[in-house]
């Protein structure tokens, strides 16, 4: 099946595609977006969230790397900022800027837009209020993380992994929604395979939706198909190019959690609170945390994270700048495991965390570390080794705007980041 040509053929509708599609269609440009998942409306529950996440098709369980680490994606519109939590933090942004990648800009441009403002106690429960004042008495220098939430709707259930039912938090569905108002096209349930070349210039993509293949072309083509996805359509497309798909992070990440006399967390967005003193020196920053519902406990920790009870549970995410030593196969699996540095960046938080949760009033034996996890998979088709810092590839027209640039693992919440980068490349290409 063939169609219209356009100027811009967009693949994927995250943080990088959406935002890429109203800046280009709201400066004239006509705007094709490819999303690998459906146009979802159902969300809230653990049940909803089995027909977005990445998850094995018989166990239902999450992806993971062949070392068993849990990576957590989506296949939606939106992405996968339909299911975060709401964090907007400058991520990266020296790393960039020594690259020659100004983003100020773009981040003050996206800030206003998301309406980005920090936690306040009408959204935080007793628990997280708890570790906060706790972290505080150990002079620890904790503070409240900004969030894209409208605390007026939000009605502290807790859920914000299962997508957001009130519409309080920000996601990348709204850019989207106003790029088709601005005269964009988006076809779901369309998987890119593979980028149409001729003599070094992408003119199109080539894929399949509902067992039916299809062919679009454009003048200009942008991968923003996520630090998984973009690196198999890269190898599809046979770019001669080692480093393409090499090189992965996840920002791995542990939950401690600790069972308190009457504290809890279950009552609001997660993460309100985080601990970044430890980043830039040590490589892991402090979240307040827990998994609410208990077969997500079950997978991350198993029969014993089942049986915590959430009405006494308080816990801290401990997350790291990991190795960026993964791969993504041509097949879509990953090679990703838990190094030894890796090991020495989560046991130093983890000690920290153990620390303040009990200073809050957890048991001291009650304690329980999960297994690694990540949700910001990266750094496969990085600046300097498979794109320049216009975001291009080595193929003319070819560009590339997720996760997937980070030459190494920001350890933060990079969405606001992928945002200002896709600001400035449609600013750039348009």
């Amino acid at each position: 099946m063939k169609d219209s040509k356009f100027d811009f053929i967009i693949v994927g509708s995250g943080a990088g595609g959406s935002t890429l599609a109203w800046e280009l269609s709201k400066r004239g440009k006509r705007v094709l977006v490819l999303e690998r998942g459906a146009d979802i409306t159902r969300v809230g529950t653990f049940r909803d969230i089995l027909n977005f996440y990445d998850c094995n098709r018989y166990t239902r369980t999450p992806k993971k790397s062949n070392e068993g680490v849990i990576i957590y994606r989506t296949f939606m519109g939106g992405g996968t900022t339909f299911v975060a939590t709401g964090n907007i933090v400058r991520s990266y942004e020296k790393e960039f800027e020594k690259m020659g990648i100004n983003l100020s800009q773009e981040f003050e441009e996206a800030e206003n837009e998301l309406k980005v403002k920090l936690s306040t106690e009408k959204i935080q429960a007793s628990g997280s209020r708890a570790i906060y004042e706790a972290a505080l008495s150990l002079g620890y220098e904790i503070e409240a993380m900004p969030k894209a939430i409208d605390q007026n709707k939000c009605i502290k259930c807790g859920l914000c992994i299962y997508g957001c039912k009130q519409g309080a938090k920000w996601t990348a569905k709204e850019y989207l929604d106003k790029a088709l108002k601005q005269g964009a096209v988006i076809k779901y349930d369309s998987n890119v395979e593979e980028v149409l070349i001729n003599q070094k210039r992408a003119y199109g993509v080539r894929g399949i939706a509902v067992k039916e293949k299809f062919e679009y072309e454009a003048d200009n083509i942008i991968l923003a198909a996520g630090g998984l996805g973009t690196p198999v359509i890269l190898q599809n497309s046979k770019l001669e190019n080692d480093a393409i798909g090499k090189n992965l992070f996840i920002d791995t990440f542990v939950n401690v959690y600790g069972i308190t006399d009457g504290l809890n967390q279950i009552s609001e967005p997660p993460m309100e609170f985080v601990d970044l003193e430890f980043h830039q020196e040590k490589g892991f920053i402090l979240s307040t945390f827990i998994n609410r519902q208990k077969m997500i406990r079950f997978i991350e920790a198993g029969l014993k994270g089942m049986r915590l009870k959430e009405k006494n549970l308080i816990g801290i995410m401990v997350k790291i700048s990991d190795t960026p030593g993964g791969i993504v196969n041509q097949d879509g699996s990953v090679s990703k495991k838990v190094t030894g540095d890796d090991k020495i960046k989560l046991e130093q938080g983890i000690k920290k965390a153990e620390e303040i949760l009990i200073k809050a009033g957890a048991d001291e034996n009650s304690i329980l570390v999960t297994n690694p996890q990540g949700a910001h998979p990266g750094g496969t088709a990085a600046i300097g080794s498979v794109i320049d810092t216009k975001l291009e590839t080595e193929v003319n027209n070819l560009f590339i705007c997720d996760a997937s640039v980070f030459p190494t693992s920001p350890g933060m919440p990079p969405i606001l980041t992928i945002v200002a980068l896709a600001k400035k490349l449609a600013k750039e290409a348009a």
